[in-house]
C-alpha cells in the first residue's frame, strides 16, 4: 500500500486498476495487509478481527468492533486503515443495517471503508441508499469509493450515467468507475450526455476532461466530442 492512497492494495495476481479493498477478497487483503504491518499493528488487528468475530452483535450503544474503527487509522496507520475497517466490518459480518449505522455516524474515513466493504457484505441492493449517498456529496473520495463493484452491480443506468458525469465533473479518474468499459458499451445516452457536456465545456472556452474521450471510445456509438480533435482533451 501507498502513503497517497491509503484504499489501494496489491496482492500478486491482481488486476492493478482493482486494487481498492473493494476489489480484492478479504482473504487476500488480509494477506497483503498482514505482509506490511510491523509487529505490534499486525497484533492489534489480529486481536480487532477475533473481537469482531467473536461479538459481532452490539453491546450496549456501540459494539466493540465499531470502537476498533475508529482507532484503526492509529493502530496500522493512515496508509493501511481502509483495508484494516474492511477486514473488521468483514469479521464482524455487519449487515446492512449496521453498514448504514457505521456510515450513518462515522466520520468520512469510516464512511468509505463502508463503501468499499459493501461487494464483500450484502449480496442484493439493500445498501444502495449508502452508494447513493456518498454520489450527492462534494466529497470525491467517497464518490470514487461508491463506485465500486457493488456500484457496478446495482446502480441503476440512470443513476449510473450520472455517477459517470459527476467523475468528469469533479477530477475522479474514471480508472475508479468498477466495470466501466462492459455498462459503457453501446450507450448511446451516456454517448449523447457526453458529447453534450464536451460541448457546453468547448463553447465556455473550457478544456474537455481527457477522461471524457476515453469513456466516449468505450460506447462505441459517437463521433468525437464537438472541438476535441486533440486526444489529450485539448480543444481544436
Amino acid at each position: 500500500m501507498t502513503q497517497h492512497d491509503a484504499g489501494h492494495v496489491t496482492p500478486a495476481g491482481h488486476d492493478p486498476q482493482g486494487t481498492t479493498p473493494a476489489h480484492v477478497p478479504p482473504t487476500g487483503l488480509r494477506a497483503a495487509l498482514t505482509a506490511e504491518l510491523d509487529g505490534a499493528a499486525r497484533a492489534w488487528l489480529d486481536q480487532a478481527l477475533d473481537e469482531a468475530a467473536a461479538h459481532p452483535g452490539t453491546h450496549g450503544p456501540i459494539s466493540v468492533w465499531e470502537l476498533r474503527l475508529a482507532e484503526a487509522g492509529r493502530r496500522c496507520g493512515p496508509a493501511h486503515a481502509d483495508a484494516a475497517r474492511v477486514l473488521v466490518l468483514h469479521a464482524a459480518r455487519a449487515d446492512t443495517d449496521a453498514l448504514r449505522r457505521v456510515y450513518t455516524q462515522g466520520t468520512a474515513d469510516e464512511r468509505r471503508a463502508v463503501l468499499y466493504a459493501l461487494p464483500h457484505l450484502v449480496p442484493g441492493p439493500d445498501a444502495l441508499p449508502l452508494v447513493e449517498d456518498a454520489l450527492r456529496t462534494n466529497d470525491t473520495r467517497l464518490v470514487a469509493a461508491a463506485l465500486g463493484p457493488y456500484a457496478a452491480r446495482h446502480l441503476d443506468t440512470h443513476q449510473w450515467r450520472h455517477a459517470v458525469l459527476k467523475c468528469l465533473f469533479t477530477g475522479v479518474p474514471v480508472d475508479r468507475v468498477a466495470d466501466l468499459a462492459r455498462r459503457a458499451h453501446g450507450d448511446h445516452e451516456l454517448s449523447r450526455m457526453l458529447v453534450d457536456y464536451a460541448a457546453e465545456r468547448t463553447a465556455a472556452g473550457r478544456t474537455v476532461p481527457e477522461d471524457l474521450h476515453r469513456v466516449l471510445a468505450l460506447t462505441g456509438t459517437g463521433p468525437a466530442a464537438p472541438g476535441t480533435a486533440d486526444p489529450h482533451g485539448k480543444e481544436s
